[in-house]
């Protein structure tokens, strides 16, 4: 009875961060059903209609999209995926070997190369943007997809990742017992710690996809020929002369609900990857 009695007691503190959390839920999704609903339109229904009633217009703005100027929403399109596919993996590969290196070898300077990470990360990237431009421009590069890959192969948040998972997965003696074995650093990195380090590797793949997929200002600084633009400033330039074309505001919102179609399906195909990190936790505990 009293244990009841102390379980029901509890239940309304759960309340509180259940209904944090479903407002949370709302607020974030609450702009995302708008442009699925709003990519539904015809350019007569957009402005005529209430905000969250369906339209009839999904496809003759598909077909409008895909036209527009003989199809560049795709070269932008494939644009991003160069840039945010290729910069995740070099940024990928480039945050373990360095988060390993920290937290498995010592060396003279390590402490301050860590410390120098934790500081670029509270940098703001907007900081960087002019400065990196002048860099660029130097050598030649502005204007060219090098200019946009570039900078996002190094991020100090996701070494400074890859160094703390790295730190608590893979156990010292398990290294050293395959020293012992004459396996050279090389293949225990390859072969023991790599494997370990697979649910951080996805992680900062996914943190990395996601923020340069949704960059702007660097490739609004960097790029001048809109062939090379990706999805992010393509759009832009689409609601810049939607001012003086109206009827742009629907390839605008559907261009929008497109852009959001490979964010979810990463999202959805790789997080298997945490749940067999979790479950993997559980049974060792």
């Amino acid at each position: 009875m009293a244990a009841s009695t102390r379980a029901g007691a509890r239940r309304p503190a759960g309340i509180v961060p259940t209904g944090v959390l479903v407002l949370g839920a709302v607020y974030t999704l609450f702009p995302v059903s708008w442009v699925v609903v709003a990519a539904t339109k015809s350019k007569a229904e957009l402005f005529s209609t209430p905000t969250f009633a369906p339209g009839t217009g999904l496809l003759s703005n598909l077909a409008d999209l895909f036209a527009y100027r003989d199809g560049v929403f795709w070269l932008w399109l494939l644009n991003t995926a160069l840039y945010a596919g290729g910069g995740a993996v070099l940024a990928t590969v480039v945050a373990t070997v360095s988060g390993y290196a920290l937290a498995t070898y010592a060396f003279p300077g390590r402490g301050l190369i860590f410390n120098l990470l934790v500081g670029g990360i509270l940098v703001p990237p907007v900081v960087l943007a002019i400065p990196q431009y002048l860099l660029f421009s130097e050598a030649g590069l502005a204007g060219t997809y090098w200019s946009v890959l570039l900078p996002q192969v190094l991020s100090p948040y996701s070494v400074y990742l890859a160094r703390i998972y790295a730190r608590a997965a893979v156990p010292a003696s398990l290294l050293e017992a395959g020293r012992l074995d004459g396996a050279g650093e090389w293949r225990l990195f390859h072969r023991v710690a790599l494997p370990m380090l697979t649910p951080a590797m996805v992680t900062i793949f996914l943190f990395q996809f996601v923020a340069i997929w949704n960059n702007f200002l660097l490739p609004f600084i960097m790029l001048g020929d809109d062939h090379r633009f990706p999805l992010t400033v393509g759009l832009y330039t689409l609601l810049a002369a939607g001012a003086n074309q109206p009827s742009l505001y629907n390839l605008i919102i559907t261009g929008t609900l497109l852009s959001l179609v490979p964010l979810v399906a990463l999202f959805l195909t790789m997080q298997r990857h945490w749940r067999a990190d979790l479950s993997g936790g559980a049974v060792k505990s």
